[in-house]
Formats: structure tokens, sequence, C-alpha cells
């Protein structure tokens, strides 16, 4: 046979295959995505050799060297800025407790079912779930902050009130499930939202055994949900994007700065403390109130949130307190009363400075739409964004983000990368 009726003989053959492969449902056009969330899981972690399921994922496929947390560096704002391509400052999610006059008699917290589902919270950012429904694809998310509420007049078309018992194998298994789904009905992006880490990180600190026991637990159920996709032959057919809100610092209750002693009750209320606090002067004591904050302190910071540094991006939105008061590396705030009536000191803290190591975020993707041995220099959190909508194939929102900061993970970069917009005015 000669080499020419070979090579025809051979692209009959592989036209035949391709006529009679299955086509792809419509909504699976591209390849399903799976964006999972390790809360607390600082980059460096990646490094203590407790987690190899994870770094096979990150040397085969795209990692960076770290991703920056937006400001503040709390879980609710970071989780809704990577879904919504928004900071927090424009994504309406400032802190993890907030207040706003527009929502009278309701104070948002994590803990607050009734604010966590109250769409008026969310609906100053468009989460990827709803803009997937809005171009004909389902979703399915895992315990996602926002998922709760019907944001936009929507919920996911899968979603569940969170449940901090529900066990991460079980986490997994339930979105296994949807994949499990006829083509018409299956979701075409999912999140997984995984809460140890940053749970132990909070209770025994970052460098403690129990932290490193618990990297091991969470390697095990990233490997299940690996497996899973094994099994079902989806292995090299979705697109798996891991990352973490934020990292971790360790504190001690003797690196406590007691407000109350700084600054007398009847001059502000604290709106939340920790190592971010946010404080409104009472009525006739705001010069009072800004002379003692705003002179030097030896373990914090304060500013007018009109006066924070810029490489920030907040202080805008009417949520955000018009003072605030970061500790320093290693430091937390509160004032006597609070801290006498926790039933344990807190011996990892975030919500530190962006720019602090130990709040640095892991970044993995992994999948057939992604290049593979390729390490991204850092970015920001917004950029994971613009890259989640290219990966599904739909119109990003208006977006802090820049897609070309991580253009380079992408086996096809030849879509145009939009540019960013910035943020708005102060609100």
């Amino acid at each position: 046979m000669t080499l020419h009726r070979y090579v025809i003989l051979l692209l009959a053959i592989l036209l035949g295959a391709c006529s009679m492969a299955p086509r792809r449902d419509a909504a699976l056009a591209r390849a399903p995505l799976i964006l999972v969330s390790i809360d607390g899981f600082r980059a460096d972690y990646l490094d203590r050799g407790l987690t190899p399921t994870l770094r096979a994922l990150a040397d085969s496929g795209v990692h960076a060297t770290y991703m920056r947390p937006s400001f503040p560096s709390l879980t609710f704002p970071n989780h809704y800025a990577l879904v919504t391509g928004l900071r927090p400052d424009r994504n309406g999610i400032v802190a993890n407790t907030m207040e706003d006059d527009r929502i009278p008699g309701q104070k948002f917290t994590s803990w607050n079912r009734e604010a966590v589902e109250n769409a008026r919270w969310w609906n100053e950012g468009v989460p990827l779930w709803i803009t997937a429904k809005r171009n004909g694809l389902h979703s399915g998310i895992m315990f996602w902050p926002g998922s709760e509420a019907p944001v936009h007049g929507s919920h996911p078309d899968f979603w569940s009130t969170y449940d901090k018992k529900m066990a991460g194998v079980s986490r997994v298994d339930t979105l296994l499930q949807w994949l499990d789904l006829p083509p018409g009905q299956r979701p075409a992006f999912m999140t997984l939202y995984l809460d140890t880490i940053d749970i132990v990180g909070h209770h025994y600190g970052p460098d403690s055994p129990e932290l490193d026991a618990e990297l091991r637990i969470v390697d095990a159920t990233v490997r299940r949900l690996l497996d899973g996709l094994v099994e079902r032959g989806l292995d090299h057919a979705v697109n798996l994007v891991v990352v973490s809100d934020h990292g971790m610092g360790a504190t001690s209750p003797q690196r406590v700065v007691y407000l109350d002693e700084i600054l007398p009750d009847h001059y502000a209320r604290v709106v939340s403390y920790g190592v971010l606090t946010g404080i409104v002067p009472k009525r006739g004591h705001g010069r009072d109130t800004e002379a003692i904050l705003l002179a030097p302190h030896e373990h914090m910071r304060c500013w007018r949130k009109s006066q924070l540094p810029r490489r920030f991006h907040y202080g805008g939105n009417r949520r955000v307190p018009p003072l605030l008061c970061l500790a320093n590396h290693g430091w937390t705030i509160f004032d006597h009363a609070t801290m006498a009536a926790r039933e344990h000191f807190s011996r990892g803290e975030h919500g530190y400075d962006i720019d602090d190591p130990d709040m640095r975020a892991l970044f993995i993707a992994h999948g057939p739409d992604l290049k593979s041995q390729v390490v991204l220099p850092p970015f920001d959190n917004v950029d994971v964004y613009p890259l989640l909508a290219h990966l599904l194939g739909i119109p990003a929102e208006p977006n802090d983000g820049d897609l070309g900061h991580v253009r380079d993970a992408l086996i096809d970069a030849s879509a145009p990368v939009a540019a960013p917009v910035r943020p708005a005015a102060a609100r």
C-alpha cells in the first residue's frame, strides 16, 4: 500500500469515527466547569508536602505563585469577588459583618440566616450562576456565599442551605450526582466549598499539627472528586479551578489591641471587631473619635474611609463604616467585654493587609481548555471571574478583572481580551 493510499484510509477511518461519535448537548458545547474553594488555604500550604493531589494538579496544570485577595481579606467579600469579578467595594459585600441604612433593622453577619438569604445585600453584583442561567446554562452551587439568596430574583438551579456539619465527602458526592443527571438537566457550572482548613486554622493556628492533619483530609476530599470524574469518564472532559479566598496568620492573646483602653465607649459605636475593625462615631463625638484613632498607634493603623490606601480599592461603598482600623500582622483588635465572652481565642486570623504574605491565596487550574505545566505570576482574585466566563463561553458582566493577567493559562488564547471595568466613583 502506497503512503498516499494509507493516509486516505486513515482519514476515512477517523472521519467515520467522528460521524459515529455522539453529539454533545448544546448546554455542554463546552467542557463543564467546576470551581472549588478551599477556605483559608494559604498559598504556601501547597509546599508542605501534605497535599499530593493538589500538588499534582498544580504541577501538571496551571498554578499561580499566589493569588492576591481583595481587600478586606475576609471570607464573604472574597468569595463574592471571585464569582462577580467585582471588588468588595463594588459587589456590596464589604465585610463579613456590615450595616446598611437602606436595610434598617437588619445587621448582616455570616450567621444571620435572615440577612444571608436577603437578596438586597447581594444585588450590587451579578454572580456567575445568574449570568450562566441568562445564557441557557444550568448551575449547581454547593454552599457558595450568595447562593442562598434569590439574587436579582433568581437562585441557582441546584443549591443548598449552608450546613457546617456536612462532611466534605458528602459535598463532593452531591456534586458528582449533578454530573449524573441527563444532559438537559446537568449543570455546566458547579462550585464546591470546603471550609475545614479555615475552621481549623482559626482554632489551632496555621502552624499547628491539627492544621497539617486537616490538609491531608482535604486533599483526600479533592482526590475523591477526581476519582469520581474518572469513574464517569470525565477526567479529561471537565475544567477544574481550585482557589482559596485568603490565607491565615498566627495570632496570640498576648497580641491584642484593646480598643476600649484607647477610645471611650460613649465616643463611638463599633460595627465589628477583629483584624479589621469598623467604627461609627456617635453624634457630637466625631472630631474626638478621629483625633484619637487617626493618631499613630503601635500595633494598628486607622483611616477615614475616604483616605484608605488606593491599592485597597475600598471605602466608596456606603456600607463601609466611616472609620477603619487595621491591626498589624499577628495582632487583633477587641474590647475587654468581647474577649471575656469568647469561649476560645482564635490562634489564626485573616483580614490583614492584602500584601501580607500570610494572606496569599491558592490558584490551580486543570482541564482540557487549560495549558499544562504553566506557572502564572501573582494576580488579583477578580481576574478569576473573566477566566471562568471564558471557560463557560458566556459573556462576562462588567467587572474589575482582567483576562489578560491569566490569559497564559488558556490553550486558546486567541479570544479578544475585554478591557476591565474600573471601580466606579464613591457612592
